[in-house]
């Protein structure tokens, strides 16, 4: 169980430092007027900062490690 966690945890972590983010488009209403609708499309983006997946990696990487010592 340990091991496949750490796995995934390696995984992310390489993801995280190779993408810092992702964007993505929502349509938001602008104006709702009884029959009148009116909407946008808006650009929404998330962030981590890069550090974040460096430490998933580490901590994978531990848990990886100490999965192995202890079988």
């Amino acid at each position: 169980m340990n091991r496949s966690i750490a796995l995934v945890m390696i995984v992310l972590g390489i993801l995280m430092l190779v993408w810092t983010g992702f964007t993505y488009t929502k349509k938001e209403k602008v104006v709702d007027a009884g029959p009148i609708q009116i909407s946008a499309d808006k650009e929404k983006s998330v962030n981590w900062p890069p550090y974040v997946g460096g430490i998933i990696l580490v901590a994978g990487v531990v848990i990886l490690i100490g999965s192995k010592k202890a079988t």
